[in-house]
């Protein structure tokens, strides 16, 4: 640890660049000594990215050329080491980091408490007071449950980033701690299902609107249990919260749980229906054929991708019961099978068009029948397997490839909490 106090540090998040240049400007006036800083990413494909950063009267723009042109090499080579540098500055009494529209705030959060700068994280110089998302009120519902890709809106965060912007809109929300509105909704309807989603994205997250806030009130709109950067537990709760369980809006929430493995080729066949009126699916997957290891299911949007989230606690190379959250204890326990210990389906998703019941038939068709049940694992593990170590759709092949673990920072994410169990 460090011989000085730790500066407080706010992310800013969303897709909207006025709004969150806004309410940074905000944060700023409202605290002198605030080091605003951004990285914009619109010419990562070059190799170039721009740094802007505020303090007291300067105004700094500096363009960085960087080897790689990607996220990981931004925060690895630039934005790490400046916050190292900005808090051991004494006219630094806080920092505002407003991110790139394309960034998550999750990934971020993760190397600011887990990359070394020299020996230590930064963590040990910043504290990570509140993770703010700004909402375009006009467009956030459209995005949250679109189809288009970052790049068709030029937002790459690499030139390999194939995300959705739904994937972006859904995980910067999730991961708030406070939700900024901004502007108004088109009409009525849009405004009821906006907020029918958010109520189950986000259900325990305060939402303030940025026209009626200013750069304290704001902050005191952050809740006493706010997760303030803690990293996703891929083997948690997956609602923080209590969504309404009823349908609003054509919105609705469904839960699929079952203690018996998909059939992988099955699952495959199955996992359609999670891409065509499904607005968010989150959840943990036990394969036949690949017993040890839970799977990871994200989807937004029409994108969805199946990682690993490391091994049961039942694996023969699982983590120790010490070594795990007590969180996760608990839900081991509750579930708990003499035979198959702790390995489950639990996947939430949030419908539009499909409704909760073709989804756990469709689940429910995959899994495996009694009479391959009773074959027992030594048969499951020969079953063909399309999923290999890393899938996404809609796919060309079943060859996992290993590029694209760092193709977008939803798979670094992934991989990085993977690591954190």
């Amino acid at each position: 640890m460090t011989d000085h106090p730790r500066v407080p540090l706010f992310l800013i998040s969303g897709l909207a660049p006025g709004p969150n240049s806004t309410l940074a400007a905000l944060l700023r006036e409202a605290e002198p000594g605030t080091a605003v800083v951004h990285h914009d990413l619109r010419q990562i494909g070059a190799g170039i990215v721009r740094r802007r950063i505020q303090l007291g009267n300067r105004d700094q723009l500096t363009a960085l050329e960087l080897a790689h042109g990607c996220v990981s090499c931004t925060l690895r080579e630039d934005l790490l080491p400046l916050l190292r540098r900005l808090a051991r500055n004494p006219e630094v009494r806080r920092i505002v980091l407003r991110l790139d529209e394309a960034m998550e705030p999750e990934p971020v959060s993760w190397a600011i408490r887990n990359v070394l700068v020299g020996d230590r994280p930064v963590l040990d110089d910043v504290d990570l007071r509140a993770v703010l998302t700004v909402i375009d009120c006009a467009n956030w519902l459209g995005d949250a449950t679109g189809d288009a890709l970052l790049g068709e809106r030029d937002l790459r965060a690499s030139p390999e980033d194939e995300r959705t912007v739904a994937q972006v809109a859904l995980s910067q929300v999730e991961f708030a701690d406070v939700l900024v509105l901004a502007g108004a909704a088109t009409d009525a309807w849009t405004a009821a299902r906006s907020s029918a989603v958010l109520d189950r994205v986000a259900p325990s997250v305060p939402r303030v609107e940025l026209s009626r806030v200013d750069g304290s009130t704001v902050l005191d709109a952050v809740p006493p249990d706010a997760r303030r950067g803690e990293v996703t537990d891929m083997h948690g709760a997956l609602l923080r919260g209590q969504p309404p369980l009823h349908t609003d809006c054509g919105i609705a929430l469904a839960t699929f749980t079952a203690q018996r493995p998909f059939h992988p080729e099955r699952l495959h066949d199955a996992i359609d229906v999670l891409l065509d009126g499904v607005v968010r699916t989150r959840g943990r997957a036990w394969v036949a054929s690949q017993p040890d290891v839970a799977f990871w299911i994200e989807s937004a949007g029409g994108g969805l991708g199946i990682g690993h989230a490391g091994p049961w606690l039942a694996s023969p190379d699982g983590p120790e019961w010490t070594d795990v959250s007590a969180e996760r204890r608990t839900l081991a326990s509750l579930r708990w099978d003499p035979e198959h210990g702790d390995r489950a389906q639990e996947i939430v998703v949030v419908t539009d068009h499909t409704t909760p019941e073709e989804i756990e038939a469709a689940l429910n068709g995959a899994l495996l029948t009694d009479e391959e049940l009773a074959a027992g694992q030594d048969l499951w593990r020969h079953y063909p397997d399309p999923f290999g170590d890393w899938h996404e759709e809609p796919c060309d092949d079943t060859e996992a490839d290993p590029a694209k673990h760092d193709a977008s920072v939803l798979n670094d994410a992934s991989d990085r909490k993977d690591e954190t169990q």
